[in-house]
């Protein structure tokens, strides 16, 4: 498992291994639980990172993209750091990038904390708010992790509006919607159900 503790570790003998490959800098956004305990936010483990995608800068700017597939050099790596701390097959993956293309909140990108993991690794950690969006998202249809860690970011009223409405523009259809508003209902917003 993945934790607080052992992170920073794997992720610089990552680094290394890059290096090892010959690979080049690579810059990845990072959301889920690895995320959350990285910023302080909830203190768990996790079984793996999830990538959502990478990163250019230009002119200050920051822009994500959708990572397709791992550079070679990125799973080579992956496969030695795998072996070396006794880690999980796809430890690290990317699960999670097609919601680059469902589109990302506003603002999210310059929300993003950058960490680097030295020369070659940079890892671009989801703020507490986008978690929130996330979370609700994935929380909406399941009675499991996702709907603690949502609680546990403690969101306001105003958070959870502005995660519904964005949540509603991930999946339109007339179903969703319902289970989004009984979600609501169930944990105490009753207004933000009734005005979405």
């Amino acid at each position: 498992m993945l934790n607080k503790n052992n992170l920073d570790e794997i992720l610089h003998a990552l680094d290394r291994q890059i290096e090892v490959y010959g690979g080049s800098p690579i810059s990845l956004v990072v959301c889920g639980g690895t995320a959350l305990f990285v910023l302080g936010l909830i203190i768990r483990t996790t079984k793996d990172i999830d990538v959502l995608g990478t990163v250019s800068e230009k002119h200050g700017q920051i822009l994500v993209k959708k990572i397709n597939k791992f550079p070679k050099y990125l799973t080579d790596a992956s496969k030695d750091v795998q072996k070396d701390f006794g880690l999980p097959e796809g430890w690290i993956n990317k699960g999670p990038t097609s919601q680059v293309d469902s589109g990302l909140p506003q603002g999210f990108e310059k929300r993003l904390i950058k960490k680097q993991y030295g020369n070659y690794l940079s890892i671009y950690y989801i703020s507490r708010l986008d978690q929130i969006y996330f979370k609700l998202f994935a929380a909406v249809d399941r009675n499991d992790y996702h709907v603690d860690d949502l609680f546990q970011l403690k969101p306001t009223k105003q958070e959870i509006e502005d995660a519904a409405r964005w949540v509603l523009t991930q999946d339109v259809s007339l179903g969703f919607k319902a289970i989004l508003k009984d979600f609501l209902r169930k944990h105490g917003y009753e207004e933000i159900s009734e005005g979405i």
